[in-house]
């Protein structure tokens, strides 16, 4: 360890930033949910307090929630904004994964005997640098806010590394974030945190709170007069004041802590603090008190001061009180448990939407929980279609953390068992694919099944029953007081009652993992009974009713005698000769797949003479995979444009350049195509 390493006199400031560190790893990587099997994966967002603070942020101006955060990080984000008013910026100084990773930076290029390159504060070049990030923060929360979508994560270092580069992310920004992180911050002390975080800037303006609550009061004062701003412009001027107020005053407002000089014990020669501190502050220019808008508390000046000179304390009208360099750590800890006590303790919806409502309505609401299918802002506003569908119903709150919905809806209209009815959605499940030959026909067992809210708990059950060697094929749901689950199975195998009620009944579903070890999903259903009648089903006809059909015909512009009109292919290519590249395989039936399939399809339509892909049970009643084509395509074409590492996909008139997600391993048969 050098003799000027700080690591040993600030040791509880190392202890929590490779803590985080190392526990977003274990988390992260897959490791904690390999070790402890009922945990559920950990998300990248969970607890990051910048996304807390573009949600409530959503909140305020749409009334809903963007992605999949919850109350949690909006508490997160809320705790932070009042720790940066009243203390510092220690979640920058303490737990940020980035902040940790530009200080080994440092240490790295020290060990290396590499010297820094300083922009001096206030010098041209450090005021151009500290708008970026004020520009970056206006970018970011005015498209989270308008899409309802985060989108802070295409330029985050943090959720691009911590995804594997596979999260919602735009390949380009997050490379050159990651760039900027690990090669200027090599180079210059914490320069993303400096000059490019809109967390920083967020940080920094509510350091100067007292100007915001001016802001504030303006802008509702104005209101009262009929005059109306948009919300654009108060983010505007909170970006704008921000910034000026950084490089023109640079001084916080009301902060309680702050480094402390002891002016008879400071020599100001060694200027150890200043080479020391992570954001170059110049600390004994600042007098007794050290207000700079940069500082962090993060305590590197006090350990490396000879004399000591420094401390950490409380400022009160220039009066320093001397508290234990413990305290920013140990706040910061502190904050995070509370948020993370509280941030369970009650849920703010996703969405809150009504439509339709007239004076006089007495709306009633009923509540489902477990609908895990509800998960994040989209899926909460499809499921909010889905319900304006239906009559007599007026409104739908989401909860996403707890999968929760709660419906409103006209009691003279409709009640509570018929909108539970549309809230339900029937499902099939495939549990494994019978021979026709062997198993001509499949006997079929009713069971009736209580809190089965959601297609995903029907897929639990039926992976619980792949587990079991009792002849199982399959498992289809069906709304009903209780809920009717279909069981397809082997005539042979007995329809045990017992047996079916000990499967239904378990609490958690053991999934065996890629890598090894169990995964364990919790599971709440309750068998009722089972049918005594016993019906039976032709296999052909069980494998149609599992199978999920793919359709997808394109069109094209073709010129005509006045301009270009847009056709259908199949019009266009009607009476000459067209083709099918055929491909048979088993997979092509599983969700991966076929998820994949409408991005398969995209990448093919750009192709002239492509007609159209489809996903069909073929003469042998295996999935086929067909692509319909005419010339000028060509099989061999057709082939290499599936084969491609990269496809081209359209995205709302605009083309981007993705990973494959399907691959192929032999080409298909090509054979004539008939009607």
């Amino acid at each position: 360890m050098s003799k000027n390493s700080t690591i040993r006199s600030n040791w509880p400031k190392y202890v929590l930033q490779w803590g985080t560190l190392a526990a977003l790893v274990f988390f992260l990587s897959g490791l904690a949910s390999k070790i402890f099997t009922k945990m559920e994966p950990a998300n990248p967002e969970a607890y990051c307090p910048f996304g807390g603070l573009e949600a409530l942020t959503t909140y305020l101006q749409r009334g809903s929630l963007p992605c999949s955060m919850t109350t949690m990080q909006i508490l997160m984000g809320i705790i932070l904004a009042a720790v940066v008013i009243f203390l510092s910026k220690l979640f920058c100084a303490y737990l940020c994964p980035i902040g940790t990773v530009e200080d080994l930076l440092i240490k790295a290029r020290k060990a290396l005997k590499i010297n820094a390159i300083n922009v001096p504060d206030g010098s041209v070049g450090d005021k151009f640098l500290r708008i970026i990030k004020y520009g970056l923060l206006f970018v970011v929360v005015y498209f989270t806010v308008t899409s309802s979508e985060l989108f802070c994560k295409n330029i985050d270092p943090y959720y691009a590394v911590a995804t594997g580069f596979k999260g919602e992310i735009t390949l380009w920004m997050s490379l050159s974030a990651l760039a900027l992180v690990i090669l200027l911050g090599f180079f210059i002390n914490r320069f993303l945190c400096k000059y490019i975080c809109p967390l920083g800037a967020i940080s920094n303006t509510l350091k100067f709170w007292t100007v915001l609550v001016a802001l504030g009061l303006f802008w509702w004062a104005v209101s009262l007069f009929g005059i109306k701003f948009s919300w654009v412009w108060l983010l505007g001027s909170f970006c704008l004041f921000g910034y000026l107020l950084e490089i023109l005053h640079g001084k916080p407002h009301m902060q309680l802590m702050h480094v402390l000089v002891d002016q008879d014990s400071c020599g100001r020669k060694c200027y150890s603090c200043q080479k020391n501190c992570p954001y170059n502050i110049d600390v004994p220019s600042f007098g007794k008190v050290v207000d700079s808008v940069d500082c962090v508390l993060c305590g590197e000046c006090v350990a490396a001061c000879p004399t000591k000179a420094l401390r950490i304390g409380v400022a009160p009208s220039k009066k320093g009180w001397k508290c234990s360099r413990f305290i920013p750590p140990f706040i910061s800890v502190l904050l995070v448990a509370l948020a993370l006590i509280f941030g369970g303790k009650f849920e703010i919806p996703t969405i809150s939407e009504t439509w339709g409502v007239e004076e006089g309505m007495n709306l009633k609401t009923v509540k489902v929980s477990g609908l895990k299918s509800v998960k994040c802002f989209g899926s909460s506003m499809a499921f909010k279609a889905r319900m304006e569908k239906v009559p007599g119903v007026h409104g739908v709150k989401t909860y996403v953390g707890s999968h929760t919905v709660v419906v409103s809806y006209d009691p003279k209209v409709t009640d509570a068992e018929k909108v539970q009815s549309k809230i339900f959605v029937p499902s099939r499940f495939k549990v494994a694919s019978p021979d026709p030959v062997a198993t001509p026909e499949l006997k079929i067992v009713t069971l009736r099944v209580e809190k089965m809210y959601d297609k995903m708990d029907l897929n639990y059950l039926g992976l619980q029953f792949r587990g079991e060697d009792k002849g199982i094929y399959g498992v289809e749901s069906e709304y009903d007081c209780p809920v009717v689950v279909r069981v397809y199975m082997d005539p042979a195998q007995e329809a045990d009652e017992a047996w079916f009620k000990e499967i239904v009944s378990r609490k958690v579903l053991q999934m065996p993992v890629h890598g090894g070890g169990v995964k364990e999903t919790p599971m709440d259903l309750k068998f009722v009974k089972m049918e005594k009648e016993v019906g039976s089903i032709a296999t052909p006809e069980f494998l149609h009713l599992m199978f999920t059909p793919f359709k997808a015909e394109y069109k094209g512009k073709y010129p005509s005698a006045d301009t270009t009109i847009v056709r259908q292919r199949a019009e266009v290519y009607a009476g000459k000769p067209q083709y099918i590249l055929e491909f048979e395989d088993s997979r092509y039936e599983k969700p991966i797949i076929t998820r994949s399939l409408p991005f398969l399809s995209n990448h093919l339509s750009k192709e002239e003479g492509v007609i159209g892909t489809y996903l069909v049970l073929d003469e042998n009643l295996l999935p086929a995979l067909r692509i319909r084509f005419a010339a000028p395509a060509t099989a061999e074409r057709i082939w290499e444009l599936m084969t491609m590492d990269k496809w081209t996909i359209t995205y709302k008139g605009e083309d981007k350049i993705e990973d494959a997600r399907i691959s192929f391993d032999k080409p298909g048969v090509c054979k004539a195509y008939r009607p």
